[in-house]
Order: structure tokens, then sequence, then C-alpha cells
């Protein structure tokens, strides 16, 4: 894969697990102000889609009097994820998310009965496609757009566990209070896809139970960064994905970017899903100057137990990709059980880990 990025970082360079090349060079002069002016439209063009999305949520708990100014938010979009939520909650609440906005998209299992009795939770529930709403953004824009102006935004989906430098002792205020002081409002993170040593079906989780627990083992190496020109927004592939279900069309291997912590504004908008915004500044959370800027980690817990499962009915619904055909064989894979552990694979032990090994930086933040 072509890779772009010259000292590119993310933010640190990955300089263990990374392929960089040549870095592009931003517009000047009237390219740069023909792309503002379409990057405005688009901007615009999504914010409306989101305003028309609205009349598919209906509310099902609305407890947004609670949210205080500076309370930081968590927006998420879920589906059968009853499994997961006790854990997400616990872990994001101890960070110190003070509100979740959750929109359920249809349910079966129990999951918006279990956020409907949550005392920090307001929900609201739609019956409308995953795939049409834009994977779930439409409906979290508009949620944004209305609720999440002036707050710090967490959005991340119910398999992912945001963590960042001192985690376990300094919570996202401290985080955010040193973001504002630097002059950022947006922070990235990288995608590590986490995985059992054993077929990924195997073995008991219950609800409560940290995943990690079972979910120990992660890709240190195979990562590779570009840096798309139009919004300077970073792209990185790589890890157990990439290397299990797309050897053969590494392109086509998700993207592990994200920028899930963002200080919002309503005139801002994810484009895809949380792997970039717009305006475009807030997509430059790396460095282009051979420094560090604070990074975190989202440790995706996608492969326990019932994926088998899952990943045959969702290859059924056809709600989770723009292309279905093309991942009809990532979903065969998985029905199939796979071992994702190899000789290769590295055991996780904690952030300090992941920093030493270029995926997260502290940048200066001690």
């Amino acid at each position: 894969m072509a890779t772009r990025g010259e000292n590119t970082s993310f933010p640190r360079g990955l300089p263990h697990a990374c392929a960089i090349g040549e870095l592009d060079q931003p517009p000047t002069g009237l390219t740069a102000v023909l792309l503002a002016m379409k990057n405005r439209r688009r901007r615009q063009k999504l914010l409306l889609r989101a305003w028309r999305k609205r009349r598919q949520l209906a509310a099902v708990t609305d407890r947004l009097a609670q949210i205080a100014p500076g309370d930081i938010l968590c927006f998420i979009c879920l589906r059968n994820e009853a499994q997961r939520l006790p854990h997400f909650l616990a872990h994001h609440r101890a960070l110190g998310v003070r509100h979740f906005l959750a929109v359920d998209n249809a349910s079966t299992d129990g999951s918006g009965a279990l956020l409907a009795s949550q005392p920090d939770v307001s929900l609201w529930r739609t019956d409308a496609s995953y795939k049409a709403s834009r994977f779930g953004m439409d409906w979290l824009t508009w949620l944004m757009l209305r609720h999440g102006s002036g707050h710090w935004c967490l959005t991340l989906d119910a398999d992912e566990l945001l963590i960042y430098p001192y985690w376990q002792t300094r919570p996202l205020p401290a985080l955010t209070g040193w973001l504002e002081g630097q002059g950022r409002h947006s922070f990235g993170a990288l995608t590590v896809d986490m995985y059992p040593e054993g077929p990924v079906s195997q073995g008991q989780v219950a609800p409560d139970d940290d995943p990690l627990d079972h979910l120990s083992w992660f890709d240190a190496g195979n990562y590779q960064v570009q840096v798309q020109p139009r919004m300077r927004n970073l792209w990185v592939q790589g890890g157990a994905r990439a290397r299990a279900f797309f050897a053969d069309q590494p392109r086509l291997a998700p993207t592990l970017n994200k920028i899930p912590l963002v200080r919002w504004h309503w005139r801002q908008v994810y484009v895809n899903s949380t792997h970039s915004l717009l305006p475009p500044n807030l997509n430059e959370v790396y460095s282009t100057d051979g420094g560090e800027l604070t990074s975190g980690i989202i440790l995706h817990t996608k492969f326990l137990p019932e994926i088998t499962r899952r990943s045959s009915e969702e290859k059924a619904r056809g709600e989770h990709f723009g292309n279905g055909s093309q991942y009809t064989a990532y979903y065969n894979r998985l029905i199939q059980d796979p071992v994702l552990h190899t000789s290769r694979s590295t055991r996780y032990t904690g952030w300090r880990q992941l920093e030493a090994m270029g995926l997260m930086s502290r940048g200066g933040w001690i």
C-alpha cells in the first residue's frame, strides 16, 4: 500500500510499526480557496441531512436537564449490545463522562431497556436504516448539534474503550484541560484490535466483565499511514483485521485512526464515521515537525465469543458497509471461527507499553 507522510506521526510516527513516505504540501492560493468553499458546502449539506433525519428518532428517556455546563458527553449509536454495555458505561463513567446520549437502532436483546434504566443516559430509538443514515452518523450529528455545542464530546461504538496516558489516575477533564491549554479542540486515537488466544467463539465473558481479560492480544506492527490532502486527516490501516481478513486487498481494510474526542460546536460535523471532521483543522491531531502530540488508543473489543453468530446476522442484514459484497469473505471467515493469534502477537499490558511502541504519546503531558 502506498503511504505518505514526512515526519508524520499518529501522532508520534509509529516508529516501530508504520511505513511512511512523502507528505503532500497543503494547497495554497486559489486552489486553497476553492477547496475551502467545497468543504464548506459539504459541511452544510451534512448538517442539513442530519436535520432532516431528526424525525427518525423517537425519545425514550430524556434526562438532558441533568447536563451541566462543562460536562463531558458521550454519544453512541448501537444495536444489540447488551453484552458490552455494562462495562462500556462503567469504563467511560470512570474516565469522567457525565452523560450518555444513545441511539438504539432496533435492538432486540434488551439493550434499550438496559440503557433506559441508567440514571445518566438519555435514549432515542429508531427502526430506520443504519446504512442509509451514514451508519448512524446522521442521527448522532443531530444530537450533537442540539445538545453537544460547548461541550467536549466523546463519540464511540459500544465495542470501543478509550484509553490515554495516565487514564487510570487522570480523568477526562484533566485531559481536555491540557488540550485546551495547548490550543487544541480535538484529540486523535488509534484503534487497536484486541483478540483472544484461541478461536474467537471460545470462552465466556459476562456483561460486567472487563473484555480485556479475554481479549488480551494485539498486533504491535503492520500499520501504515498516509495523510489525505483534501482535509489533512490521517488514514491508518493494518493490525489484526488487515492481516487476517484483507491480506489480498489491503486497501479495503478498516480505517483505524479516529478523532473521538472533540470540543463541539454546532457548525462542526463528522464526515466519515469519526475518522475525519469539518472544518478540516480539527483533523490535524498529528505532528509534522518531528515533535509529538498527546494521543490515545481505542481498544476494539469486537472479537468477543458472540462474534461468529453476530457476523452471520450482519452479513444477512447488509447494514454495515457501503459495498457489502466486498465484505462477504470477511464475514465468511468470521463465521468459520478463526484463530487470530499468531506467534507474533503481543500480550497487552497497559498504556505505557503502547506508548513505548509508538502507538500513542504523552506529547509533553507529564
